[in-house]
């Protein structure tokens, strides 16, 4: 066989990824593309395969959807989701749906980024753009206070996300599961 054909052959089994979830500007994407860097491996953010599958920016979407629809086109963007070796960065509203974090599971472990309220908001006011999914009347902090249990549950590791990138991604790389960054199999 060739080397390019065996570079082309998908693996037999899916291998593992580690899915980023947090609040909106605790860093996932930009901790997801250290991570993915260091471990060699693709790097994924489902804000920007929103924005692709629909064309338009995030907030757009989320402006023209109710909170619930928004949620639920979420939910199945993250179902359809198929890859290995991928460090994927969700939107921080993906703990709101069952199925979708149930599919995240599966694909291997998530990797939570915890920030306090005063820096996610600092952050978040560097990028007014971003898009939220937040209900009429509610704030940040109403959001930040309502998802921290939901983060809480579905992590199977938690990284304090105030550090650089660089350095919560060397954090995380040293708690991951054994195993999970071997080479892959071809």
């Amino acid at each position: 066989m060739s080397t390019t054909a065996k570079l082309l052959k998908r693996p037999a089994t899916n291998l593992p990824c580690v899915s980023l979830i947090g609040m909106a500007g605790c860093g996932k994407t930009t901790v997801g593309l250290a991570l993915a860097k260091a471990l060699g491996w693709a790097f994924m953010d489902t804000d920007q395969l929103i924005e692709s599958a629909y064309g338009t920016r995030l907030q757009d979407i989320a402006d023209r959807l109710t909170k619930d629809e928004f949620l639920d086109m979420e939910a199945e963007m993250i179902c359809s989701l198929r890859a290995s070796r991928t460090v994927v960065a969700t939107g921080g509203s993906v703990v709101y749906r069952d199925a979708g974090m149930r599919h995240l599971q599966s694909l291997g472990p998530i990797v939570r980024l915890d920030c306090p309220l005063a820096v996610v908001l600092e952050r978040i006011s560097h990028n007014p753009d971003r898009g939220l999914a937040i209900a009429e009347g509610q704030t940040i902090e109403d959001l930040y206070l309502e998802r921290q249990q939901l983060y809480i549950r579905y992590a199977d590791i938690a990284c304090n996300a105030t550090r650089s990138p660089s350095q919560c991604a060397e954090w995380i790389l040293a708690r991951l599961p054994k195993g999970i960054t071997g080479p892959a199999e071809g």
